[in-house]
């Protein structure tokens, strides 16, 4: 349980929330940001600057190391380059082309990428819920998926250090481990107070939080404003995200980031078998980084890709792929939407998207039919949103007019529902190849019977809170959210791409360290979580470099 709330719970070992200023968005301190020749060997390289790349970053840097990042998009200024408007939002997501395939092929989009300094926690709803310890022994407990090779409790302390660093808002946490969150929760505003009466009425608890969005001053951050454009990034850095979380202090403390520059191949030295650095592309040139190691911090998608581009005589199938378990295992997160209308003005925008939520249904109940579980959430599409939800619904024309002007009467719920872990869903290289002359990913995914019967029990309890709430009219439809997987962690190379420690197998100082290590994704959001690993393993590493 967190006992220091507000102000006083400030974190240790980060003065990312003093060293933005606090009339400016944008990092000031990048005129003091280190510069490595590229011939200097450095002492870590990590490729991608999102959750896991940015926390790690910092830690490390702080523990003295030398440190560089590369990251394939900008470096974002909150005050130049983000704006009020869906559309002119586009360029914080990853478009880059992506071949799908498979009975259940998954849209890809803002939903699950982002680019840019901070990555898709730029432009994430803000919601960072915890795994619960089940989540890491679903094979011993439930008999499916598999288990983690640590458990929970290695990671509460990371859990709760992140939480202090974003910080968390939210009412105390029933769930899971429970716990409470450094600052309190926010208001509830009308459109969650609809479906919060729904809810109760069938007997389902709900809590406010928990979201990453400051609900008081924190340090030079100000109160949310309830702008409404958390999924567009927030110009006032009340959200919190790695770009102003994290790597103001990173650089302080003498990382380099190096924005647009994508990595093409991590490099081995064929006489030692170790990671040499990274090759990558900017400004149209190519260019090679030594390292002393290397961490992959690409996500579900890209660290697979790079992983396998980087095939060499020593590893022919790519790196870590002796056992061709490189791309496998991805999962998403079932998201299916139901969205209802009052005769009351709602608003659904002007709150955190996920302003309520509930984990009752989280975890395993044969009672129901199948294993594992899912959670529920309040959701705020902006209206283009709101069109593609109306638009998959089938109406068009006069009918998707109407339903535009009375978007203030609508709010929406979704689930987060668990997908089990299978080896075919994968990522591999397609034979197209993009305008750097990497492989394009080819991402295939089916369903399984399991994850059918998890979608098909959370709609009909989104149906339930709806019709307690009187609803006058509902809407659904059926998506997907979030991506993990493709360089799981795990007990052996024949199971796994890496070990508890993050290191590649066979390949001695290079890690992976994002979502892609996730042998199961939980219920939850994945943001918290990538945080809290990225925050043990610079642990862990920072103790091997002072031995």
């Amino acid at each position: 349980m967190t006992l220091l709330k507000g102000s006083v719970a400030m974190p240790r070992d980060n003065d990312s929330a003093f060293l933005l200023d606090k009339h400016k968005r944008g990092l000031q301190n990048l005129d003091r940001m280190a510069r490595y020749p590229l011939d200097e060997t450095v002492d870590m390289l990590i490729v991608g600057a999102g959750a896991g790349g940015g926390v790690l970053a910092q830690r490390l840097a702080r523990a003295g190391w030398r440190v560089v990042v590369l990251e394939r998009g900008p470096f974002w200024d909150p005050d130049r380059d983000w704006v009020s408007d869906e559309k002119g939002s586009s360029g914080l997501y990853w478009t880059e082309n992506r071949i799908i395939s498979g009975n259940d092929p998954i849209q890809m989009g803002k939903n699950n990428s982002g680019v840019g300094v901070g990555g898709s926690m730029t432009h994430f709803a803000g919601y960072t819920p915890r795994l619960h310890p089940s989540d890491f022994e679903t094979r011993t407990r439930d008999g499916v998926g598999v288990d983690w090779p640590i458990s929970y409790w290695e990671l509460q302390e990371s859990f709760e250090r992140v939480e202090r660093e974003l910080p968390v808002a939210g009412e105390f946490w029933p769930w899971g481990d429970p716990h409470g969150y450094p600052h309190g929760p926010h208001p509830v505003a009308g459109a969650a107070s609809v479906a919060w009466q729904g809810a109760r009425n069938h007997g389902i608890e709900m809590r406010v939080g928990p979201v990453a969005i400051t609900n008081g001053v924190f340090g030079n951050r100000p109160h949310c404003i309830y702008r409404g454009f958390c999924l567009e990034g927030c110009k006032v850095n009340a959200k919190a995200s790695p770009l102003i979380t994290h790597f103001p202090d990173a650089v302080e403390r003498g990382c380099e980031i190096r924005a647009d520059s994508m990595a093409t191949r991590v490099e081995v030295d064929d006489a030692t078998g170790r990671i040499s650095g990274v090759t990558y592309m900017t400004d149209g040139k190519e260019r090679f980084q030594r390292a002393a190691a290397v961490a992959v911090c690409g996500y579900a998608i890209e660290t697979p890709r790079l992983l396998l581009n980087s095939a060499c005589p020593r590893h022919p199938n790519g790196l870590g792929n002796n056992d061709d378990q490189v791309g496998r295992y991805v999962m998403v997160q079932g998201a299916t939407q139901t969205a209802a209308r009052f005769p009351e003005m709602l608003r659904m925008y002007k709150a955190p998207p996920p302003e309520i939520s509930s984990e009752q249904f989280y975890e395993t109940d044969e009672r129901r039919g199948f294993a594992r579980g899912f959670s529920i959430q309040t959701i705020s599409p902006m209206p283009i949103g709101w069109a593609e939800h109306v638009l998959a619904e089938g109406h068009w024309g006069q009918g998707l007019r109407e339903y535009m002007r009375d978007y203030n009467h609508w709010t929406v719920l979704g689930i987060l529902a668990e997908f089990l872990p299978q080896p075919e869903n994968r990522v591999t290289l397609a034979d197209v190849k993009d305008a750097n002359g990497m492989p394009v990913a080819h991402f295939n995914y089916n369903m399984c019977e399991n994850d059918h019967a998890i979608v098909d029990f959370a709609s009909d309890i989104l149906d339930k809170i709806w019709d307690g709430a009187r609803a006058q009219d509902t809407l659904t439809i059926d998506r997907y959210a979030h991506l993990v997987g493709g360089a799981r962690m795990g007990f052996s190379p024949d199971d796994s791409v890496v070990d508890s420690n993050h290191r590649v197998w066979g390949v001695d100082n290079l890690f992976v360290v994002d979502g892609a290590v996730l042998p199961t994704q939980g219920a939850a959001n994945p943001a918290l979580v990538i945080m809290a690993l990225a925050d043990r393993c610079a642990g862990l590493l920072a103790k091997k470099r002072a031995a």
